[in-house]
């Protein structure tokens, strides 16, 4: 029986879903290029991500990360949407 919400997700509820290298994460808000779109580029404590309307790479920590994220768009999304 699962008592505790963590238990039913996962390791954690508050923390990211299965992120995988070469996801492609759509966050809340534009990037200044336009973007919305942006590729898992690392993993780790800090998640790294490269935009994907000009190429610009940043890391987040996972929680802020979680807190930015709005979709994560199914594998095989290759073409990036303006």
């Amino acid at each position: 029986m699962l008592t505790r919400q963590g238990d039913a997700l996962g390791y954690n509820g508050t923390m990211l879903p299965d992120l995988e290298l070469n996801d492609v994460v759509r966050l809340r808000k534009p990037h200044p290029c336009g973007s919305y779109e942006w590729t898992v580029t690392r993993l780790g404590a800090d998640i790294g991500l490269e935009c994907r309307g000009c190429a610009r790479r940043v890391m987040l920590s996972r929680r802020e990360l979680s807190r930015r994220i709005k979709t994560i768009l199914p594998r095989g999304t290759n073409e990036p949407t303006p």
